[in-house]
């Protein structure tokens, strides 16, 4: 048996889960795949070793999907009663989508997690995310295009994604290890575990790029190897944010107020490294519009005509140039380079005339007293 199929020993359990051993209660994200069974097991015969430590409380999210993911979760129930761990069954109802089911079904899994999280007082969520899961992610990323930061792919803790999750984290304890040794330490410790065949159904574009890493493999390009790829992104990327921290700082020294202007010198703006003025430029929209999530090709478009117009100012053309992105305008002239809140979008008629007559519709028989024409 090579290191890569060896299962995990209590030692090496006790390196992962030991610096959450002083926190209240920890919820663990349990499926009933291989995966998130080995963060069961490991985690119960981890606790069983220490004299004090958090309450574990195992939750299953079952999204509806699968005729056989309602037996799944009994069996996971089943298997946290003989580890002496409390389980939750959560049900994600309603109508599910037509299209982008798996992102749906991703958002349901952390809003049901981080409500049975709140209730049991604790704040950590544990997942099952493995180093195959690591390298997935990054193929996935790259083939989306993203940029530094999407490709240093996913981190060992985080916030929890749900905008209602408050001060919720995410940790991903086993994301150094491979999926084979959590199947190895599975079958040493004789439990059975649930294989979800939409893993592997080529509808979706993770089950497609599982299919073509062990192509990948072949060539050097394993686990291990986008693994290491995040994390020296991860390492340049943290540089890079630093760097964006001091220009902010030495650009615009005063805080930055919520929705309210932002404004640098052009020719200072100019000067700076191409990616740092492309992040600065992107943390100024995000603090003044309110657009919410910034795409990073809409940034670098905006980043380019900006650019071109500052250049053609330095060739004698005084042209100001004005664009919004993300609920907020952008204007660039030869002296200063202002991020603003937008200006607010003209009302169309249906709303004009609503609002006329009390929030109700026009009748037949109403006049519509227009605001820019007087009594």
């Amino acid at each position: 048996m090579s290191a890569a199929d060896e299962a995990v020993s209590a030692v090496e359990a006790k390196a992962l889960f030991d610096p959450l051993a002083r926190v209240r209660a920890l919820v663990l994200a349990v499926s009933g795949g291989p995966d998130s069974t080995a963060l069961l097991f490991l985690a119960a015969r981890w606790r069983r070793g220490v004299s004090k430590g958090p309450t574990l409380i195992a939750v299953t999210v079952d999204h509806g999907l699968r005729a056989e993911s309602s037996a799944e979760a009994r069996a996971v129930k089943r298997l946290a009663s003989q580890l002496d761990v409390a389980h939750r069954t959560l049900r994600w109802r309603g109508v599910k989508p037509t299209t982008g089911l798996q992102e749906a079904a991703r958002a349901a899994r952390y809003h049901l997690l981080a409500a049975a999280a709140t209730k049991a007082k604790a704040k950590h969520i544990l997942t099952a995310h493995t180093l195959d899961d690591q390298a997935e992610t990054v193929l996935f990323r790259m083939s989306r295009g993203s940029g530094l930061t999407g490709l240093a792919a996913m981190k060992h803790a985080s916030p929890l994604p749900t905008c209602d999750a408050g001060s919720l984290t995410l940790v991903r304890p086993l994301l150094d290890i491979p999926k084979a040794r959590l199947i190895a330490t599975l079958k040493q410790a004789g439990i059975d575990f649930a294989r979800d065949r939409s893993n592997y159904d080529p509808r979706f574009t993770r089950a497609r790029l599982r299919g073509v890493m062990p192509g990948l493999a072949q060539e050097g390009l394993d686990a291990e190897r986008l693994a290491l790829l995040a994390q020296r992104l991860r390492r340049a990327d943290q540089a890079i944010e630093v760097a964006v921290d001091e220009a902010a700082l030495a650009m615009s020294p005063r805080s930055w107020a919520r929705r309210q202007p932002i404004a640098f010198e052009t020719a200072k703006f100019v000067a700076l490294p191409a990616e740092v003025a492309l992040r600065l430029l992107g943390r100024a929209i995000a603090r003044a519009g309110d657009g919410g999530r910034i795409e990073l090709a809409k940034l670098e478009a905006l980043q380019e005509v900006v650019n071109a117009a500052l250049a053609a100012a330095n060739r004698g053309k005084n042209e100001t140039l004005r664009r919004t992105l993300a609920g907020a305008l952008v204007t660039a002239s030869p002296t200063v380079l202002t991020i603003e809140p937008a200006p607010p979008r003209r009302t169309g008629r249906r709303a004009l005339t609503k609002a006329n007559f009390g929030g109700r519709r026009p009748r037949k028989g109403d006049r519509i007293q227009r605001p820019d024409r007087g009594k």
